[in-house]
């Protein structure tokens, strides 16, 4: 919509009014926010000093709804087993293990006493259930991990 003789009077008298720019462009309509100032500023109208916070028309805003903080889950502590002895009293290896054997690594691979746990593994998992545990931790989101991190600190503090 352009701009007429009537709106540019309109936009005049709102701007002397002490509207701001976002209420003239609602009031007035077809227009924008950034129209009215680009407007104001082709017109050369004076500058108006910014009135402090507490003279400004506030408007109505939604408050958000502030759900209560849930205490963290605690879980159970994870009860690992014994790695499997076999009938040598050998534990399971690289070359002894198989798809009914927990696949969770135990040491470092590069020496010799480097084996598996060999426990039967969880349905539908490479791992026990205590490995299982430790392997497939749920992911938190960031408020979680932040509401973690506080109860933490609150402990550290009590």
């Amino acid at each position: 919509m352009g701009w007429t003789d009537e709106r540019v009077e309109q936009l005049k008298q709102l701007w002397a009014d002490g509207l701001s720019a976002s209420q003239i462009a609602r009031q007035m309509g077809g227009v924008t926010r950034n129209a009215v100032i680009g407007k104001v500023h082709r017109l050369g109208l004076a500058g108006r000093a910014t009135p402090a916070r507490s003279e400004r028309p506030r408007m109505q805003v939604a408050r958000r709804v502030v759900r209560p903080r849930l205490a963290p889950v605690i879980q159970a502590p994870i009860v690992e087993k014994d790695p499997v002895i076999d009938d040598q009293g050998r534990k399971t290896t690289v070359l002894t293990i198989s798809d009914r054997m927990c696949k969770w690594p135990i040491g470092d691979p590069s020496t010799t006493e480097f084996h598996f746990c060999g426990h039967p593994p969880k349905v539908g998992s490479p791992y026990c259930e205590a490995h299982c545990v430790k392997a497939f931790q749920p992911s938190q989101s960031r408020r979680d991990r932040e509401r973690d991190k506080d109860y933490r600190r609150y402990l550290a503090q009590s």
